[in-house]
C-alpha cells in the first residue's frame, strides 16, 4: 500500500471537526491547505441523479462560463479557412492553421489543449475524430468549439469558458479556480457553477439534481459541501 506523505497526514489531522461549515468555511479551509510552492487549482466534484423516470439515463455534456474564470491557460489552436487566418491570428489564439493544421493533427502533433473550428472545416477534421476525441479535443457545436466567430470564441475560452461532463456513474468535476483567487471570486464562481447546473436538470427528472458535492485543491483534501 502506498504509504501517504507526511504534508497529507498533517492535512488529514488538520481536519475540522465540525460539520455544519458554511460554503465560506469550506472554501477558506480549501485555500489554506493549499500548501505546496505552485498555484494549486480549486476543484469541485459531484456527484448528480442521472435517473429519469422517462426516456433512460441523463448524460449531460455542456459548457459553463465562470464569472472569474477558471484561472487555467489554454492553448488554443483554430482550424479555419485560409481567408480567415489573419483574423483568427489576431484572436489571441497560440495555433491558427488550415489544410496545413490538418496535416499536422494526422500526424500526431497535438500541441495545443484547445481545437476551435469554423463550421466549414469539420468536413475535413471529421475524420480525425477518433484520435482527437479521446482527448477531449474533437471541436463541437454544443461546446462553443465550432463557430464562425472566431475571436468571441478564444476570448471565451480563455476567460473561463468549462466544459462538463458526467461519467457512467453520474460523476463530474471540474476547476472553479486557483488558490491565488479570492475566497470571494471562488465562493461566486462556485455558486454561479452550481446555479449553472441546476438549469440542466430534465423535466423527467423527479427528486434532487445534485446529490453530492466536494471541494479540493490539487494537492489537498476534500470538503463535503451542501448543495444550494
Amino acid at each position: 500500500m502506498k504509504k501517504k506523505s507526511k504534508r497529507f497526514n498533517n492535512l488529514l489531522n488538520s481536519r475540522s471537526k465540525d460539520k455544519k461549515l458554511s460554503l465560506k468555511d469550506v472554501i477558506d479551509l480549501v485555500k489554506k491547505n493549499c500548501n505546496t510552492k505552485f498555484d494549486e487549482s480549486i476543484d469541485v466534484s459531484l456527484k448528480i441523479n442521472l435517473k429519469q423516470s422517462k426516456g433512460g439515463d441523463f448524460n449531460l455534456r455542456t459548457v459553463i462560463k465562470l464569472p472569474n474564470g477558471s484561472g487555467k491557460k489554454e492553448k488554443v489552436a483554430v482550424l479555419c479557412e485560409a481567408d480567415k487566418i489573419e483574423e483568427a491570428k489576431k484572436s489571441g489564439a497560440e495555433i491558427v492553421g488550415s489544410d496545413d493544421l490538418i496535416e499536422k493533427i494526422a500526424a500526431g502533433k497535438f500541441d495545443f489543449t484547445k481545437l476551435i473550428c469554423t463550421p466549414s472545416m469539420m468536413g475535413k477534421i471529421g475524420k480525425h475524430g477518433k484520435v482527437l476525441g479521446p482527448k477531449g479535443l474533437m471541436p463541437n457545436p454544443k461546446l462553443g468549439t465550432v463557430s464562425n466567430d472566431i475571436v468571441k470564441t478564444v476570448k471565451d475560452i480563455k476567460t473561463g469558458l468549462v466544459e462538463v461532463r458526467n461519467d457512467k456513474d453520474g460523476n463530474l468535476a471540474t476547476s472553479i479556480g486557483r488558490k491565488s483567487f479570492s475566497s470571494e471570486k471562488l465562493l461566486e464562481n462556485y455558486n454561479f457553477f452550481i446555479d449553472a447546473l441546476k438549469k440542466e436538470k430534465p423535466s423527467t427528472m423527479k427528486g434532487e439534481f445534485i446529490l453530492k458535492s466536494f471541494l479540493t485543491s490539487t494537492m489537498g483534501i476534500s470538503y463535503k459541501v451542501g448543495a444550494k
